[in-house]
């Protein structure tokens, strides 16, 4: 593991750039800034995983320089199942679905970071203050539970997810997105797993006694397996759903190597930065994909498009470059929140509709335009009458016309 240098001291030193928040985003905006040459410093709290299925799309492996060493496995199916325990199969024609286990990916991309030449803390972000000269100054615990750690900073950028501390204490007026509270259990797959259990697809799980109004997941890890649901709903027992999961993919009585649960926000907030000096990043932007749940390549490309927008508002002086980070991410993407949106509430409803969207899958077409969409992230173009006919399927089902 990479050596951090002695933390410098604050009357040598003011930080171009404090990222609050070690995950995919902040670890990879400390990346690329520190590589570009700034002084930066990566606070994370130790020990903290985020539940996911840790799924990444080829994109992301390409993109964000991702080695095969991290692919704990290669996923060459999804199944969907409906609420009558029927399934449909969606295969992936050409490539495949990368899995990573987010408790050592999450620290590879640290060590990347650190290696670059960013500063890495481990401690806890406690309060924002400023300087007389306006600069921002952080309050950190420390993880030995020392006295505060004191640092200043020209910019900050908040990537310490839907709950973040930092967005609370600097951009107090901000309100955050509706978010789904996820929670999953890591076991370890045994060597003679049920035949309800395939180690290269994953299921996804549409049943209301799973989740009322998200839905459940099982995705293989390897030797591991990540198995979890998600919920707005406070009443709803989220580790009881797991339990029945297990027992129905058959792990019930594998090995727990941990238990994990958190907010996961269902919509970008819309407004990333202060105006001044503060960007948020990742979760704390409220980029998850509504619908899908999907979190690490959007993440990894706000703390991409956060850490550009850093450095072009250092550059010029100019705080208002901060906002080009939002705007840029919306512009690519907007447009599939917005319908991953619309999906999640047609079709996520209640059973009856959970039903027909599972039956909805059945379609080449769907199932064509929705790999198409994932694998490369952007949305299908030059495929009108395929588009076309996906509507009027949509339409059918939510009539319950089709059968």
């Amino acid at each position: 593991m990479t050596q951090t240098p002695p933390m410098p001291q604050e009357a040598d030193l003011i930080y171009d750039v404090a990222i609050v928040g070690g995950g995919p985003s902040g670890a990879t905006a400390a990346d690329d800034l520190a590589r570009a040459g700034h002084r930066v410093l990566l606070l994370d709290r130790a020990g903290r995983i985020k539940p996911c299925g840790g799924a990444i799309p080829p994109r992301a492996i390409r993109d964000f320089a991702i080695p095969p060493s991290q692919i704990v496995a290669r996923i060459a199916c999804a199944r969907m199942v409906a609420p009558s325990d029927t399934s449909v199969d969606m295969p992936i024609d050409d490539g495949y679905v990368g899995m990573v286990d987010r408790e050592h990916f999450d620290e590879w991309l640290r060590v990347r970071a650190a290696d670059a030449g960013a500063h890495r803390m481990t401690g806890t972000f406690e309060r924002f203050e400023r300087d007389p000269d306006g600069t921002a100054r952080l309050q950190i615990r420390p993880k030995d539970g020392g006295p505060l750690t004191s640092i200043r900073a020209r910019m900050v950028i908040g990537a310490d997810g839907a709950n973040s501390s930092l967005a609370r204490a600097a951009m107090p007026d901000s309100k955050r997105p509706p978010f789904v509270f996820a929670y999953h259990e890591i076991v370890r797959v045994p060597a003679e797993a049920s035949a309800r259990y395939d180690a290269k697809r994953c299921d996804v799980i549409y049943q209301g006694r799973i989740s009322p109004d998200f839905y459940g997941w099982v995705f293989p890890h390897g030797e591991t397996a990540s198995i979890g649901t998600g919920s707005a709903h406070k009443g709803f027992s989220l580790k009881d759903a797991v339990a029945r999961l297990r027992s129905d993919t058959g792990l019930d009585g594998a090995e727990t190597i941990r238990r994990e649960g958190a907010p996961i926000p269902m919509k970008p907030m819309k407004k990333w930065d202060n105006g001044r000096d503060v960007l948020l990043a990742g979760d704390a932007a409220g980029v998850v994909a509504p619908a899908s749940g999907e979190g690490i390549y959007y993440a990894m490309l706000c703390g991409r498009l956060a850490g550009e927008a850093v450095q072009l508002a250092l550059r010029t002086g100019d705080a208002r470059a901060l906002a080009t980070a939002r705007k840029r991410f919306m512009a690519d993407h907007g447009r599939v929140f917005w319908i991953l949106g619309l999906l999640q509430w047609i079709w996520y409803r209640n059973d009856k509709r959970r039903e027909q969207f599972v039956k909805l899958c059945r379609n080449p077409d769907v199932q064509k335009l929705t790999w198409d969409s994932y694998m490369n992230k952007e949305l299908v173009r030059g495929k009108f009458m395929a588009h076309v006919r996906v509507f009027f399927n949509d339409l059918s089902h939510l009539l319950g016309m089709a059968r």
